[in-house]
């Protein structure tokens, strides 16, 4: 049995934050970080209803940041590979 994965609150408040850019779709955002599109949805409507008590982690803020700085070099190395395949 696999066990549930947590996702950090910082970690929810910018894949929605990614949902409201315009013409991109939830599904989309959520395949491409790796989770189920029904999720991000319910992480959405949760933020809308709760603005400033949604996402409560139980987390320290260093291992928010650490995830966070971890995700940030992650797409900035998926932009270099692509502009990196572009200039060739």
């Amino acid at each position: 049995m696999s066990r549930r994965r947590k996702y950090s609150p910082e970690f929810k408040r910018e894949a929605i934050a990614l949902t409201r850019q315009p013409g991109v779709s939830c599904r989309q955002i959520a395949l491409e970080i790796g989770i189920n599109p029904n999720l991000l949805t319910r992480w959405r409507r949760e933020a809308d209803e709760e603005t400033d008590k949604a996402f409560k982690g139980s987390g320290s803020p260093r291992d928010e940041e650490v995830a966070r700085l971890k995700r940030e070099l992650a797409r900035v190395k998926k932009e270099r590979d692509f502009l990196r395949e572009a200039a060739v």
